[in-house]
């Protein structure tokens, strides 16, 4: 039932990953506050916020592209150490304008796109590498043990650099994530050098054009993205929290708080009790089916004004969308060539950020013509009915084993 942590002995590569990953999250929890606080307090103007958020948003996205080409075209283990101690720069570089006598709101914005395309541009290198550093049948695994520490990560350092803001100065929180960062590329170092299996072209256009070619002919690949940016598009019921609590459940911050944490205690919940998820002998009929089990959560907290029951039906909603990511993700790695690897975690993982962003705008739309409760059962509604279409239509996914055979073979 639960999470085998058996590779962090077995794999020291894997393990000194785990290390750098768990404590660059650390560093990013404290930035997701840095940033906002430091901001709010040079304008007063929350729109201010969002936009330094957007900034660093695009630098994300288009340095989750960019990234995969790069991933399948040069050594990996350098694009790693180079995208990691260039974005420590940029964590430095914070750290000495939040210490100006009067900082520059502009190089916050360039600073949180350099930091958001460099941390992408890492990101799908570290991810391409997985099959190579730990072995293709142990990818399920390898990602509940990184899910658990990013889970409690995410939860516990936002609060950490609260309490640095407060006690000290908003630099430290930069000049923290600096350190953590240096701290992550020695444990990087050991890691051997990976470079890709094949190199078919080096113009960086053609080849994102062929990895979108490989996603759309691949079946599986498509099936599980798909349906992957479905389940993400039903995560943005949080824009609608602070509405439902203020108009439904009668609550103020303390009420909007849980149901914030809800949701990421289901994940962490998904991460830790996964186990058993190793060991399905259908696992896409499986991520299908989990996934309309979530969209039905949605429907229920659509259908409750009672309070506690909302909250159950939110956590089983991260439990189940944390299992589905999961799957999905083994799905992606499992059927995709290693000279494809980082082309494809890019597009998946970019299609999955902007399928946040696009849900997080449908949803709060709706919301201006139905009730909170009602915006929310009318979105699980429609997930759940074009769910039991794709569901009819994908057989393909229904029953293909995580692994391609013919790629671990290859492998």
């Amino acid at each position: 039932m639960f999470v085998d942590f058996s590779l962090l002995a077995t794999h020291q590569n894997f393990r000194n990953v785990f290390i750098a990953r768990t404590i660059s999250i650390l560093g990013l929890g404290m930035l997701s506050v840095a940033i906002p606080v430091q901001v709010y307090s040079l304008t007063n103007d929350s729109l201010q916020v969002g936009i330094v958020m957007a900034l660093e948003g695009i630098g994300m996205f288009v340095g989750l592209l960019l990234g995969g080409v790069l991933a399948d075209i040069y050594e990996r283990k350098k694009l790693i150490l180079l995208a990691r101690g260039t974005c420590g720069l940029g964590f430095v570089a914070m750290a000495i304008n939040a210490w100006l006598p009067d900082p520059s709101l502009w190089a916050i914005y360039v600073l949180s796109i350099w930091d958001g395309f460099f941390g992408a541009l890492g990101v799908t290198a570290l991810m391409a590498c997985m099959p190579f550093i730990v072995g293709r049948e142990n990818l399920m695994q390898a990602r509940a043990i990184s899910m658990v520490s990013v889970r409690l990560a995410t939860v516990i350092s936002p609060a950490v650099g609260g309490i640095i803001i407060a006690v000290s100065d908003v630099a430290w929180n930069y000049m923290i994530a600096a350190i953590g960062t240096g701290i992550t590329l020695i444990a990087l170092l050991s890691l051997p050098t990976m470079p890709p299996k094949e190199v078919t072209t080096h113009n960086p256009l053609k080849s994102l054009w062929d990895g979108f070619s490989y996603l759309f002919t691949n079946k599986i690949v498509a099936s599980v993205v798909i349906m992957g940016t479905l389940v993400t598009l039903t995560t943005a019921i949080r824009v609608l929290f602070p509405a439902l609590a203020d108009t439904v459940y009668g609550g103020g911050a303390w009420t909007v708080g849980l149901m914030y944490s809800a949701v990421p205690l289901g994940a962490t919940m998904g991460a830790i009790i996964s186990g058993w998820a190793n060991h399905i002998a259908k696992p896409g009929l499986v991520m299908m089916l989990i996934s309309l089990a979530a969209f039905l959560c949605l429907m229920g907290i659509g259908s409750t004004t009672y309070f506690p029951l909302a909250l159950i039906l939110l956590v089983t909603f991260g439990y189940l969308v944390s299992i589905a990511s999961l799957l999905q993700y083994s799905f992606v790695q499992g059927h995709t060539p290693d000279h494809y690897l980082g082309r494809i975690n890019g597009i998946w993982t970019a299609q999955d950020a902007s399928g946040d962003s696009i849900g997080t705008l449908s949803i709060g739309a709706l919301g201006k013509l139905l009730s909170s409760l009602g915006s929310i059962f009318t979105f699980g509604a429609v997930a759940m009915g074009l769910g039991v279409i794709l569901l009819a239509c994908l057989k393909t996914l229904r029953t293909s084993p995580l692994n391609d055979p013919n790629i671990i073979e290859e492998s």
